[in-house]
């Protein structure tokens, strides 16, 4: 019974941090990668469509993304995502490709985006707490309904905390990581 509600929260918590990986790939970092723009969508074919569906990605070097379009129509609503997005940046249109420069970061930008990486991890580490206080929730209604004994269910409860503590550790290397990536010029 309690490994159910073990193998559930350590689910949830896997995926939270996930979710923080994708989270963290959109944030600029000064350095072009795909990841800053696949998520974008561009409305093509009577449709918004995310970037990856409708081109191909590439990155030739550091400060360079490139989005060549399957269909050589939908180049105008690619370069207008990329506009309207809070990306900051600059797209160039050659008629068969999308050409977005990434300008470098000024350090005031840089330290933005480290506050913005704390702010992301802090809400990843409260999203595993919660999860965590669910599981003790879910192995107390056990022991409340008699399914499990006390000993059982302490047990599950310590094993809980140190699922909690592994990915809480595991957000916070994350989160390092990205603002590394972030002040490195």
């Amino acid at each position: 019974m309690t490994d159910d509600v073990l193998t559930e929260t350590e689910r949830k918590m896997r995926a939270s941090i996930e979710a923080l990986k994708r989270d963290l790939a959109n944030i600029r970092t000064g350095r072009a990668s795909s990841g800053l723009v696949e998520h974008l969508h561009a409305d093509a074919y009577g449709t918004s469509m995310p970037l990856n569906q409708l081109a191909t990605i590439t990155v030739p070097d550091a400060r360079m993304i490139v989005i060549t379009p399957w269909d050589k129509s939908s180049i105008g609503p690619i370069e207008k995502a990329i506009q309207k997005s809070d990306l900051n940046l600059n797209p160039s249109n050659d008629g068969k490709a999308v050409r977005i420069p990434i300008p470098p970061l000024t350090e005031e930008r840089r330290r933005d985006l480290v506050k913005l990486v704390r702010q992301r991890v802090e809400e990843d580490r409260i999203a595993i707490r919660n999860i965590r206080r669910d599981g003790i929730n879910d192995v107390r209604e056990l022991e409340h309904e008699k399914m499990v004994g006390e000993d059982d269910a302490r047990r599950a409860q310590e094993k809980l905390q140190q699922l909690t503590d592994r990915y809480i550790k595991e957000a916070e290397a994350i989160g390092s990581q990205k603002e590394q990536e972030i002040l490195t010029v």
